[in-house]
């Protein structure tokens, strides 16, 4: 399921075709560091597992089936094989640390939470917690809304003193934690976005679900079923 939020509330509550047909938000630049993964983003000590290798035991006496079988059963205790799920819904792979500001700060309170958190976005939620829009750093940096070089510093002031109100992406679209990933995969690609807040039927903010957190769990371990 995927809705709606604003300043006013909710304004939609459907599904992804249904979303579709609904004005598009303004995008903004995802901007997260990258992260190193383990090449091709296997481990290779879960690789090993999947080999079935293990460290060979030196005997001095022929082994007979008794000592293959206590073999076995140490190789077994030693890499045990782990039940790997596939990752198929919002709440398999969302950040549940979730990384808001109030729909009341300022352009520069905001500038200061995207820099100490390290992220490009964060949801804009009002006193009650509840979405109302979403504050990228891909829009503050935006030729139209910034200040002309060699401004007056009043300019600037007046600029950073503004509401996020005035800046956020607003009504924005939002998803519930069970929704499908390939869902939200296609909303990003469709709106631009770089992330939705996950959401629960009254609004309030749950998590958020970002690119970053797809293309990770496309490449690390449990494996990510998009087909499925």
């Amino acid at each position: 399921m995927f809705y709606v939020y604003g300043v006013r509330g909710q304004s939609f509550r459907g599904s992804m075709e249904q979303l579709r047909q609904i004005a598009r938000p303004g995008a903004a630049a995802r901007t997260d560091p990258i992260k190193p993964v383990k090449r091709d983003g296997v481990d290779p000590a879960y690789a090993e597992v999947q080999s079935g290798a293990a460290e060979p035991l030196a005997s001095a006496e022929p082994i007979n089936e008794t000592h293959r079988a206590a073999l076995a059963a140490y190789s077994q205790t030693k890499n045990p094989i782990l039940q790997r799920n596939p990752m198929r819904r919002v709440d398999d792979l969302m950040s549940r640390q979730v990384i808001s500001i109030a729909d009341s700060a300022t352009v520069l309170d905001g500038w200061q939470l995207l820099s100490s958190q390290g992220v490009g976005q964060a949801p804009v939620v009002n006193d009650a917690g509840r979405l109302v829009g979403l504050l990228c750093r891909g829009d503050l940096l935006s030729v139209d809304r910034l200040p002309l070089p060699g401004s007056d510093p009043l300019v600037w002031q007046a600029f950073m003193a503004q509401n996020v109100g005035d800046v956020m992406v607003s009504p924005v679209p939002s998803v519930s934690p069970d929704a499908d990933i390939r869902w939200v995969a296609s909303v990003l690609v469709d709106t631009g976005l770089p992330g939705l807040a996950v959401v629960d039927e009254q609004g309030i903010v749950a998590g958020f679900v970002s690119r970053s957190d797809i293309l990770r769990a496309v490449v690390t371990e449990p494996p990510l079923d998009l087909w499925g």
